[in-house]
């Protein structure tokens, strides 16, 4: 078996879990370092860039942004561990040490399932951008004003919103951006796009979920000015006037590693669920509620 680390060498912890993982899989499998930037490490394992990694898993250390950049980048299933503040997207809490030894020694084993979601593909005037995990956020190009954008479905004009910007927002990226512009949480096994307005004018609706059939084209009014399309946070595309984003369900998936656990049951204790949480609680049976039979 062939592992692959890679981690964000600013997260606390980090470097520390990245060599704590190196020692966890000793001999028990080959090891390389999966990197986009340089991590601070002595050690004579050889260095691959993520574009030409060829693994079994990878190990991603770091948040959530630490997780999406190979997604970009290689189809190898990835191991999200989480060394950042939230890490929706995470699998193992690495400041829990019994957690991140138990799932290192599971990866080793083979003790997980891959779990695939829906990405996006993206042009942005015309041009592919990489695949989207999260989202595509079409902006106004003027700080702090206002674009008028014409939302567009398979061809056909369904209307003009008048915004700060539209997010273009996959099941995963729903707990994202998407969230923050008051979109709906949808869970990852659900196939479908969401389609939110960044703060709209005179919009009692912000959020459409549309199914992944579609290809949404979104074409910026700005006149002279230019948009800007950005992708997962990290890739940016200037449009120009006139240009427009396309986005559609992607014939390429992401990867990811896991052991079990729900979605929407790793989301607890996040603050990012629409209800009260009450973890000390202890849950009763499926039927706790149910009266007894007369």
């Amino acid at each position: 078996m062939k592992i692959a680390i890679t981690a964000n060498a600013e997260k606390p912890n980090a470097v520390d879990l990245v060599r704590r993982a190196i020692d966890l899989i000793g001999d028990r499998a080959e090891v390389v370092l999966a990197e986009g930037a340089s991590l601070p490490i002595e050690t004579p394992l050889p260095r691959t860039p993520l574009a030409e990694l060829t693994a079994d898993a990878i190990v991603a250390i770091g948040g959530d942004g630490t997780y999406l950049s190979p997604l970009q980048r290689t189809n190898v299933p990835r191991l999200a561990v989480n060394a950042g503040t939230v890490g929706v997207l995470a699998e193992v809490n690495g400041r829990n040490p019994t957690e991140f030894e138990t799932a290192i020694g599971r990866l080793v084993r083979g003790y997980y399932f891959v779990e695939e979601r829906m990405k996006l593909a993206v042009q942005a005037a015309g041009v592919a951008m990489p695949d989207a995990t999260n989202e595509v956020v079409i902006h106004s190009g003027r700080p702090a004003k206002m674009g008028r954008f014409d939302i567009i479905l398979d061809g056909r004009h369904i209307g003009r919103l008048q915004a700060d910007g539209v997010i273009i927002a996959t099941p995963t990226g729903s707990t994202g951006y998407s969230l923050s512009a008051l979109g709906p949480i949808v869970e990852t096994g659900v196939e479908g796009i969401v389609i939110v307005a960044i703060a709209p004018f005179r919009a009692v609706a912000r959020a459409l979920v549309v199914e992944p059939l579609h290809t949404i084209t979104i074409r910026p009014q700005s006149g002279k000015i230019h948009s800007l399309a950005v992708l997962d946070g990290q890739v940016e595309s200037r449009v120009a006037p006139g240009g427009s984003v396309l986005a559609y369900r992607s014939p390429r998936r992401a990867r990811f590693i896991r052991f079990g656990a729900a979605n929407l049951s790793r989301l607890r204790g996040k603050g990012i669920l629409p209800w009260a949480e009450a973890p000390e609680e202890k849950e009763g049976p499926d039927d706790a509620d149910v009266p007894p039979p007369a």
